[in-house]
């Protein structure tokens, strides 16, 4: 689940509504590319401001159509009822586990980091990744307190932005100092999939794979 290529489909819409067909033709080429694990509702940008209702279809969809396929579930949202509401993801996809990113705090608030994790960890009974995009969440969390968000029993992951060389092999030294050697790390930039590898990561998360995912596939595995 943690390691090799994840990858995240968009989550395409049509006039305002979850575009199934679209959706459908994303997932059958990432499963006939073998791609290890499916990231559903994540880093899309969209995902937070779909209805309740539209990310149930959503999963429903993914489920119908991942194979067996092992799927992770996006609960990032605005607010953090809407995280932790029943229904509204936090209760992971087949075999997997949820992600959960700090869409719900503003850069001035660094107060609720750790509760936000706390509380998505006490409503779940699978694993959890802590999706860290601050490019997109104007979000920065310091490493101690990525640290401190690892040692929650039920994180399992982080993926952190990636960088290039030797930068990749800085980040990564740096940050595992913090997390306990159970949690992974996977890496996300198209640009720096394989400085992310070579510096330690145990997953690939990043867009090429939409169009390239044979070539990633096995970039994933040889690397990894």
């Amino acid at each position: 689940m943690f390691t090799g290529l994840c990858a995240f489909p968009l989550t395409p819409l049509h006039q305002q509504d979850f575009d199934e067909k679209a959706f459908i033709r994303i997932l059958a080429r990432l499963t006939d590319a073998g791609v290890d694990s499916l990231g559903i509702l994540g880093s899309t940008g969209s995902y937070a401001y779909l209805s309740r209702e539209q990310r149930r279809r959503v999963v429903q969809v993914a489920k119908a159509h991942a194979g067996s396929i092992p799927m992770m579930v996006g609960v990032g949202a605005i607010a953090t009822n809407e995280v932790l509401r029943p229904g509204g993801g936090c209760s992971g996809g087949r075999g997997g586990c949820v992600i959960t990113a700090d869409d719900v705090l503003s850069a001035a608030f660094r107060g609720g980091d750790l509760c936000l994790y706390e509380e998505v960890c006490r409503h779940v009974s699978v694993p959890v990744c802590l999706y860290d995009n601050p490019r997109t969440t104007h979000v920065m969390l310091a490493d101690e307190l990525q640290g401190r968000i690892a040692a929650l029993p039920a994180i399992a992951s982080i993926k952190i932005p990636g960088l290039p060389a030797p930068q990749a092999s800085e980040r990564v030294a740096a940050l595992r100092q913090h997390l306990p050697s159970r949690v992974t790390l996977g890496v996300s930039g198209d640009a720096w999939a394989t400085a992310g590898l070579q510096a330690g990561c145990e997953a690939l998360v990043f867009g090429l794979r939409r169009t390239l995912s044979p070539l990633l596939t096995g970039a994933g595995k040889s690397d990894t």
